[in-house]
């Protein structure tokens, strides 16, 4: 009896607009009296194609298979929805199955959350960041200040090079320090630093580059004849050098690169091209119990 009172409220006018059509509709019903026993009109739904979903009723019949028709269109409702998300889930599975995460198994994990849950794989995301802050995001540990370069009665066959640091440089420091000098003289030794072969530099800018490979084969070599280990005290390094030739551009090169180290990573206070004394370095430490240390070049 409360189905059909629902029912009955559905077919009532809402609107002065539609009573031409519930007038219709009413009279339709009228071989439904309401004497005796109440019957029950049937409805049969259809579905209309479209994103949204609509119900079209129809009167035909009486009983209760009013009550079957509509319980039997939400189950197949929900089997549509079912069939649906399971072929989803599906075409999801198998793009992650074509996609090799070996190497990440975190940010696979990550991935496989944005199609089906955006909340929780930004969630994830926000927490792998945090976690792993100090390993994409490097702060500066070098200085602010400029360095400064100075020379001393440098000769470049045969002359010392004198780096001072504001504070007692660290392994890691260290290590950087030899690898950017390691690769210097690698470079050198190869003839990278001739400037009478600098025809793409010199070239205008508005012109395609153009290299002409006779001429860059005659042009006399430079090579970096020879160098020493870095000599550690305290704060303060040397380094033996022979440059060979006297080609400014070698130590153009260097000193771009240490100004660079000096204000990312190590503050450098002061390089010093020649001398065979600096104003804090003795020449008796030598052991590692004083703070001398020597790494090979």
């Amino acid at each position: 009896m409360l189905k059909f009172q629902c029912f009955l409220h559905l077919i009532q006018p809402s609107t002065a607009n539609n009573n031409h059509h519930s007038n219709h509709f009413l009279h339709n019903l009228a071989p439904f009296r309401l004497t005796g026993t109440i019957p029950v009109p049937r409805i049969q739904v259809v579905r209309a194609n479209g994103s949204r979903k609509s119900v079209k009723l129809r009167v035909n019949g009486i009983g209760r298979e009013m009550e079957e028709d509509v319980e039997e269109f939400e189950e197949e409702d929900e089997d549509v929805e079912d069939e649906f998300s399971a072929r989803k889930k599906g075409v999801y599975r198998a793009k992650k199955e074509d996609i090799n995460y070996d190497k990440d198994p975190e940010f696979a994990d990550i991935l496989g959350d944005c199609l089906d849950n955006p909340e929780k794989a930004q969630k994830k995301m926000e927490e792998r960041l945090r976690n792993k802050r100090n390993k994409i995001l490097h702060t500066k540990t070098g200085s602010a200040s400029s360095m400064q370069v100075s020379f001393n009665k440098f000769e470049y066959s045969n002359s010392y090079m004198w780096l001072e640091f504001y504070n007692a440089p660290l392994d890691k420091d260290i290590s950087l320090i030899s690898d950017t000098i390691r690769s210097w003289h690698i470079l050198g030794r190869l003839g990278g630093y001739n400037s009478m072969n600098m025809q793409l530099s010199q070239a205008p800018l508005d012109k395609r580059p153009n290299y002409d490979a006779i001429l860059g084969a005659n042009v006399e070599p430079t090579t970096f004849y020879n160098i020493g280990d870095l000599e550690v005290q305290d704060n303060v390094a040397r380094i033996w050098l022979d440059i060979g030739t006297s080609e400014p551009l070698i130590l153009d090169v260097l000193i771009n690169a240490l100004t660079q180290i000096s204000s990312d990573y190590v503050g450098i206070k002061k390089v010093v091209f020649g001398g065979s004394e600096f104003e804090s370095w003795k020449d008796n430490m030598t052991s590692e119990e004083t703070g001398f240390r020597v790494h090979k070049i």
